[in-house]
């Protein structure tokens, strides 16, 4: 029902949307009265010349499905993934499992889609924060660990804190995507907002990502360097999980603004201030490059559909996707370094 309604929304036309549902015309108004009846107001209004559109219940009816959608999807997947796993521990031919850790982004998942199609190659992956994946790495607890690294000024601070946990002979850094971080604003971008400085602009509602979110860490960085609290800003203690949460809550009416990926806001008809670029990457230990399981992930990075679903992302790069590199190679350690 949520998905007819939303199909109405974006196209005004119920004959449209029922036919991308795979709906009859009689069944989707069917749906539309039932329900309509069981919450005791109209969800569509139909205006001679004008097609068909959502009544004001029915918009934040579509809204509140697509925040829930956005917010758990990430936490079912990852409780999928658990029963998964303990499933395979019980079989007889237990399968060799890869094990990947990386913070919730557009482009793993679409890396993930490809991978679960792959016959024989079993992928233990779990959504967690930038700065726990290579926590989990460091203590054994996944094979190949995300981590997402911004471009510009903000570049040696974060390569500070990552390389506490990345030794150059142990280690090696795999290329993966570039992708774009900024504000997401309604269509026409009622307020003007073109910078970080118009925050603290206390009619200016924000909604913001979870405090243990790389995303997070990199807003909080930005509004470092340009001197700006917090506090300041109405909403900032107001927290989403995903990409696609925070923009959602911008869409739907509930925040004016938010920071995030690129991908995200057009996902939601928002637009969209660039700010930063930031370098997304996995990191391996080195003998692992030789097992079976991780040459068939790299060449899936490598391959034709992996850059074709990267290219369909607004806002996203494949930037040396599956190239091995040493650490020294990939961040520009001294020359000192070993790698």
């Amino acid at each position: 029902m949520l998905n007819l309604l939303n199909e109405i929304r974006m196209t005004g036309k119920i004959s449209r949307a029922a036919d991308h549902e795979g709906l009859s015309y009689r069944h989707a108004w069917n749906l539309i009265e039932k329900w309509s009846a069981f919450f005791e107001v109209p969800l569509v209004e139909r205006k001679r010349g004008s097609g068909t559109s959502l009544t004001p219940f029915g918009a934040k009816l579509v809204w509140a499905g697509q925040r829930l959608e956005a917010r758990l999807g990430p936490q079912l997947q990852n409780l999928s993934q658990e029963l998964e796993t303990e499933i395979n521990q019980l079989l007889p031919r237990r399968p060799s499992v890869l094990r990947i850790h990386a913070s919730h982004g557009f482009a793993v998942s679409r890396l993930r889609e490809l991978l679960s199609h792959e016959e024989n190659l079993e992928v233990d992956m779990r959504y967690v924060s930038n700065q726990n994946s290579l926590a989990s790495l460091a203590r054994d607890a996944c094979d190949l660990a995300g981590m997402h690294l911004p471009r510009g000024g903000l570049r040696k601070k974060s390569l500070a804190a990552a390389r506490t946990s990345l030794t150059p002979s142990v280690h090696r850094v795999i290329g993966f995507v570039t992708r774009e971080m900024g504000l997401m604003v309604k269509r026409g971008n009622p307020f003007g907002i073109v910078s970080l400085s118009q925050l603290p602009d206390r009619r200016i509602r924000f909604v913001n990502r979870d405090p243990e979110s790389g995303t997070r860490s990199l807003f909080d960085s930005l509004l470092e360097q340009e001197q700006i609290e917090g506090s300041a800003i109405n909403g900032y203690e107001r927290v989403e999980f995903t990409h696609a949460a925070v923009a959602a809550y911008v869409a739907s009416g509930m925040a004016d603004v938010s920071f995030g990926v690129e991908a995200a806001a057009r996902q939601f008809d928002l637009d969209f201030i660039r700010l930063v670029t930031e370098d997304y990457i996995f990191v391996c230990r080195k003998q692992l490059l030789g097992v079976e399981p991780m040459k068939r992930v790299l060449s899936i990075m490598r391959g034709e559909a992996f850059q074709a679903a990267i290219a369909g992302l607004p806002g996203y790069k494949s930037k040396d996707a599956g190239v091995v590199k040493t650490v020294r190679d990939a961040f520009k350690l001294e020359a000192g370094a070993s790698g």
